[in-house]
């Protein structure tokens, strides 16, 4: 994508001299939203018990707990949580292009992409789930949020605008942060490829405010942030209209696509709280069917779906 030069300080500090302020970040925002979330407890085998309900006709008997049923006019059967340990994959995109930031916003795109990764891992950590990149390990206990930092700091690939190739456990989940600016074709062949391993996914588009809005005016010069491409354009505000135009026509191929492979499909933008598309994923997360069986991507309708959330 053509881009308006960014401001000099962007490219003053590299990944690694800013990682020690974004894990920061990244812990106060997995505070925050720690007192809005509901977690990812689900019935299934365990010891530890969870909630009662009312007995159905398709439950053994066995299973009725009649301390508490006596005390009703109801059947009642205990459920226990389900202890089976869970396996999220996680991807940055630290390509070049995710190193934008213009002046309506004080966070680098490639910034929020980390912090948004590691208070995800820290919420999931605490919860008992294993946390790993695409490409690497997963990792439990403690140290998961350091640990995923590390790997970020030590990735070599920041060539990489999409997902790398990687085998990926059945029945997980990844998430992915990008701003997804790659043609259409080339993001659903990776995707599909990692919905074919029976992995649910979900997309964090990352934007700066500029990008969506394009609020430049007068005489500019736009220059590829992945190559050598520089574009002078006299009077920038009359490139607006078919800008966004073509901006939201690739936002909804993106929305058909996660739809088709039913994934999940989220829009932030730099210039808002971290705190909002955390929660939003998390609560995702935490309450979406256990059902991961992969599914042919369906035949595109005549009607395009909006996006179905913007943070």
């Amino acid at each position: 994508m053509l881009q308006p030069f960014p401001p000099e300080e962007n490219e003053a500090h590299g990944l690694a001299e800013r990682m020690p302020a974004l894990l920061v970040e990244a812990q106060r925002v997995a505070h925050t939203v720690t007192h809005g979330t509901h977690g990812r407890r689900r019935a299934g085998p365990g010891e530890t018990f969870w909630q009662f309900r009312h007995y159905d006709q398709n439950d053994s008997l066995s299973g009725i707990d009649w301390r508490r049923s006596g005390s009703s006019d109801h059947l009642f059967v205990r459920e226990r949580e389900w202890e089976a340990a869970h396996t999220v994959w996680l991807w940055v995109d630290l390509s070049p292009s995710m190193q934008f930031r213009s002046n309506l916003s004080k966070t680098l795109k490639e910034s929020r992409g980390v912090v948004l990764a590691l208070a995800l891992t820290e919420l999931l950590a605490r919860g008992g789930e294993r946390v790993g990149v695409m490409g690497g390990y997963p990792y439990t206990g403690r140290n998961t949020t350091r640990r995923v930092a590390e790997y970020l700091v030590r990735d070599v690939r920041r060539d990489l605008s999409l997902p790398p190739p990687a085998r990926l456990s059945r029945f997980s989940e990844c998430l992915l942060f990008s701003d997804f600016l790659e043609p259409v074709e080339e993001t659903r062949a990776r995707m599909e490829a990692i919905a074919s391993q029976g992995v649910r996914g979900h997309l964090v588009q990352i934007l700066d405010p500029a990008e969506e809005s394009l609020p430049y005016a007068g005489r500019t010069e736009f220059a590829s942030s992945e190559g050598r491409i520089r574009v002078i354009a006299g009077r920038a505000e009359t490139l607006r209209e078919r800008y966004q135009e073509r901006l939201n026509s690739h936002r909804k191929a993106l929305n058909e696509l996660a739809r088709r492979l039913n994934w999940s499909f989220l829009v932030h933008h730099t210039d808002r709280p971290a705190e909002e598309v955390v929660l939003a994923i998390h609560n995702r997360l935490a309450g979406l069917e256990t059902d991961y069986r992969y599914r042919a991507p369906r035949p595109i309708e005549g009607s395009d779906a909006e996006p179905d959330q913007r943070s």
